[in-house]
């Protein structure tokens, strides 16, 4: 009884939200993509008077010469520009205040954040506490707590995962408690995102698998949800195919250039899709085994995608039915469940092709308690998931995932 009232609460709290998220206008951030694309930032700072700047970037790329041409339009154009290259996979909050200090010091006026979703969560991190010096991190939890507007952002994905470029979102590690945890606001959406594919062709291919199904969850978890408007589904379903088709191409070959730019033209897809559909328990789950083990983020998404699409069982037979009749897996007389069932089992076939494990094997038997609480108090009642889940379910669930 208890919980039946419970799940009736999550209900009307999504469905408020649902009603809120009508009002809600989102930033478009403009979009420049395609080979050596990056190189045109420079330009653009220019324009905008921007003389001092903070490039938040991964040391990958720092150390492949790939933004040599970027560093001297910048010196062409006179502008002043410290790098910022320490940022850690899943960002801490001493790692995020390190590179604040860098941006004070130097006194920079905006951020070009170049690398995967670390490098472009820190830098929206770092621009919310630029701008709102009052706040620490830790008050930044949340929904829409950053007050003020942040410097220009210009974020530049060198994976084609996280979405990060496309969002309104930057998750955060706590080191003390091991708790990831998400920073949600509407200023923390870039001024612009850039795609080039030339900066992804070295990604090596157990990173080109766990971004990309990192972003096939993010287009999935906002399909099946409930908040999925016309938009949302429309960017969810292309990112999904577009992924689909390509992503096992690029793990193979990694500078096939055209597979490389449509994957990070589906990142961003998938990026605007859940930024506003929102995502469900794979993430709930991932965050709390990223936390606790330090376990990367899309290769946590890419095992246990199949084990809660299975959990959410008919609830989402008809969204699953969809996508595979969209992606020519079946036709609509096999009958929805069977359709779903064939979906799951590409996601699986794919992990599978990509050498992707079935489970994860940091996962110990006395901390599933806690994994199992976090995930549930971060997914309940915020993400509008098919099928809501209780804390048992979720425990019997993550044993599922241990090898």
């Amino acid at each position: 009884m208890i919980w039946t009232l419970k799940k009736a609460g999550y209900r009307t709290f999504q469905a408020a939200f649902r009603v809120g998220m009508k009002f809600i206008k989102f930033k478009e951030p403009k979009l420049i993509s395609g080979a050596g694309s990056v190189n045109k930032l420079a330009d653009i700072m220019k324009e905008q008077s921007i003389s001092r700047a903070l490039i938040i970037a991964s040391k990958t790329i720092m150390k492949s010469g790939l933004l040599s041409s970027f560093f001297e339009k910048l010196k062409k154009n006179n502008i002043y520009y410290e790098v910022y290259d320490n940022v850690k996979p899943n960002p801490s909050i001493e790692n995020i205040e390190e590179c604040l200090k860098v941006y004070k010091d130097n006194n920079c006026m905006a951020i070009a954040a170049i690398g995967g979703g670390s490098p472009i969560d820190c830098a929206k991190v770092v621009a919310a506490r630029a701008a709102n010096n009052n706040l620490q991190i830790k008050d930044l939890r949340g929904f829409l707590k950053v007050k003020k507007a942040i410097p220009p952002l210009f974020a530049v994905p060198t994976t084609a995962g996280s979405g990060s470029e496309a969002t309104v979102a930057a998750v955060v590690t706590d080191s003390n408690t091991h708790e990831k945890y998400a920073i949600a606001d509407l200023k923390l959406m870039p001024d612009y995102s850039i795609l080039d594919p030339e900066l992804t062709v070295g990604v090596p291919p157990h990173l080109t698998a766990a971004t990309g199904m990192d972003a096939l969850t993010h287009a999935v978890e906002a399909y099946v949800g409930k908040d999925g408007t016309e938009f949302t589904n429309d960017k969810a379903l292309k990112a999904t195919k577009m992924i689909i088709d390509n992503l096992e191409n690029v793990y193979i070959d990694g500078a096939n250039i055209e597979g490389r730019n449509a994957m990070l033209i589906a990142s961003n897809y998938a990026g605007q899709a859940f930024t506003r559909a929102s995502v469900g328990y794979v993430h709930a789950i991932a965050h709390a085994v990223g936390g606790l083990y330090g376990v990367a983020h899309g290769l946590a998404n890419a095992i246990i995608l199949p084990k809660v699409l299975e959990y959410y069982g008919e609830t989402a037979y008809g969204k699953l039915a969809e996508l595979a009749i969209y992606l020519n897996l079946g036709n609509k007389n096999e009958g929805e469940k069977n359709l779903a069932l064939k979906f799951i089992s590409k996601i699986r076939n794919m992990n599978k092709n990509m050498e992707i494990p079935l489970g994860i094997k940091e996962i110990k038997e006395e901390d599933i308690s806690v994994i199992a609480k976090r995930a549930t108090k971060e997914g309940n009642p915020a993400y509008p998931v098919p099928k809501i889940m209780n804390i048992d379910e979720c425990e019997e669930l993550i044993r599922k995932l241990k090898l």
